[in-house]
C-alpha cells in the first residue's frame, strides 16, 4: 500500500511539472482531488466542458460562414452593374459601331475613281439592298407585335401560333443582329474593293448570303428552331389559312426584294462580284436575265393558287376577284421583261402599248378587289365586310 502511494504521488508531481511547461494534464480518474462528496468522479463534467467547448467553438465557426455567405450578394451585387447602365453602355458601342462604319465606308468610296464610283455603289446597293430591306421589315414586325401585345390582341390565334413563338423583344433582338451584321459586311466590302481586294471584297456578299441560308435551314435547336421550320413550312405549303395569306401578301410586296436578290445571286455563280460587266451588253446577269420576271412573278403565283384553293373549298366569288388581282399583275412582269429581248422599234410599236394596256388593267383590278373585297360597310348591326 506504501508503495502505491508513493507511486500515485509521484505520477501527480510529474503532471503538474508537466502542466507548468504547457503540457496536457490527464488526471487519474481515482485521484481524491476529483471527486465529490458522492465519491463519483470528476471527469465526466470535465469531459463534458471540453465537450460544450468544441460546440460553442462549431457554433462560432458556422455563424462566421453564415454571415460570410449572407455578405456575398452584397458584394455581387456591388459588382453587377445596373440595367440603365448597361443598356446606355450598349447604346454608345451601337453609336460608336454606327461612325466606324460610316467613317470606313466614306473614305472608302472617296479613295475610288470619279468614273467608276457611282456604277460600284449601285452594285453595292444591289448586293445589300435586299437584306436592308428584310432587316427593316423584320423590325416593323417586331413593332406589329407590341402593338398587338398593347391591345391585347390574341395573334397567337389568329396566325395559328404556338406557345414558344417569338415575342417582340425576341423579334427585335434578332433585327438588331441584322442590322449590325448588314452594314459591316457592306463596309467590309467597300474598304477591299477601294485597297485593291478585289478577291475579299467579293467574297462578303457571298459569305453573307450563304450565312443568312444556312441559319435558317440549320437543323439544331438554336436560332429560334420552331419558328424558322414554321416559316419555311409555311413557304413552302399552299394553304388557306389567315398566316398562309399574310405571308402571302408580304411576299408580293417584296417581290423587288427577291428580283434583287436573283440578280445578286446570278453574279456570285458566274463569279462577277465586285466588278462592273453586269452593265456590259453580253452580261449574263444583265436586265435581260429571264431570272428576273421569274423571281418577280412567283410570289403573285403562289398568291393566286391561294385564292383558286380558297374559292374551291368555299365556293365564295369574293375569292375569284382577288384572283383575277394577281393574275394581271403576271402579263405586266413578262412584258415590261419582253424590253430586253426584243428589238426597239418592236418594242416601240407594239409591246410598249400592251405592256401599259396591262398595266392600267392590273390598276383597275386591284382598284376593284379594294372597294368591293377589302372594304368595311356599316349597317345598324355594326362592321362587316363586303
Amino acid at each position: 500500500m506504501a508503495r502505491e502511494e508513493e507511486g500515485r504521488e509521484r505520477r501527480e508531481r510529474a503532471s503538474a511539472i508537466k502542466s507548468m511547461f504547457g503540457g496536457q494534464v490527464i488526471p487519474p480518474s481515482n485521484s481524491p482531488h476529483l471527486r465529490k462528496s458522492g465519491s463519483r468522479p470528476v471527469v465526466f463534467e470535465l469531459d463534458k466542458a471540453e465537450g460544450n467547448v468544441e460546440m460553442e467553438a462549431l457554433l462560432h465557426s458556422a455563424e462566421l460562414n453564415d454571415l460570410k455567405i449572407a455578405s456575398l450578394p452584397i458584394n455581387t451585387a456591388a459588382i453587377t452593374p445596373s440595367p440603365i447602365l448597361l443598356w446606355r453602355f450598349k447604346v454608345l458601342l451601337f453609336f460608336l459601331w454606327v461612325f466606324i462604319c460610316c467613317k470606313v465606308g466614306w473614305d472608302s468610296v472617296m479613295r475610288m475613281s470619279v468614273n467608276l464610283r457611282d456604277l460600284f455603289l449601285y452594285e453595292a446597293f444591289l448586293y445589300y439592298n435586299p437584306l436592308l430591306l428584310v432587316t427593316m421589315m423584320v423590325w416593323l414586325w417586331g413593332v406589329n407585335l407590341w402593338v398587338f401585345a398593347q391591345s391585347t390582341i390574341s395573334y397567337a390565334k389568329i396566325f395559328d401560333l404556338d406557345q414558344n413563338h417569338l415575342t417582340h423583344r425576341e423579334i427585335w433582338k434578332a433585327a438588331t443582329w441584322m442590322t449590325i451584321i448588314v452594314p459591316t459586311s457592306m463596309t467590309a466590302y467597300l474598304y477591299l474593293y477601294s485597297h485593291g481586294e478585289v478577291s475579299l471584297a467579293a467574297s462578303q456578299p457571298v459569305l453573307l448570303y450563304c450565312a443568312v441560308t444556312l441559319v435558317l435551314i440549320f437543323p439544331f435547336d438554336i436560332f429560334y428552331l420552331s419558328s424558322r421550320y414554321y416559316l419555311l413550312r409555311t413557304l413552302w405549303r399552299i394553304a388557306i389559312t389567315f398566316a398562309d395569306f399574310f405571308v402571302a401578301d408580304i411576299l408580293t410586296s417584296m417581290s423587288k426584294v427577291f428580283s434583287d436578290v436573283e440578280r445578286s445571286v446570278c453574279r456570285m455563280v458566274h463569279r462577277q462580284v465586285a466588278t462592273i460587266a453586269w452593265f456590259e451588253a453580253d452580261s449574263v446577269c444583265g436586265s435581260h436575265s429571264i431570272g428576273i420576271p421569274v423571281a418577280l412573278v412567283l410570289p403573285y403565283i403562289f398568291r393566286l393558287f391561294q385564292c383558286l384553293r380558297q374559292y374551291k373549298d368555299t365556293k365564295e366569288k369574293t375569292t375569284l376577284l382577288n384572283a383575277l388581282k394577281y393574275s394581271t399583275a403576271v402579263p405586266v412582269i413578262f412584258l415590261s421583261a419582253l424590253k430586253y429581248h426584243v428589238l426597239l422599234d418592236r418594242w416601240t410599236s407594239f409591246y410598249r402599248p400592251l405592256w401599259l394596256l396591262s398595266a392600267l388593267s392590273a390598276e383597275f383590278s386591284n382598284l376593284t378587289n379594294q372597294v368591293c373585297v377589302h372594304t368595311y360597310y356599316m349597317d345598324d348591326n355594326g362592321f362587316y365586310f363586303g
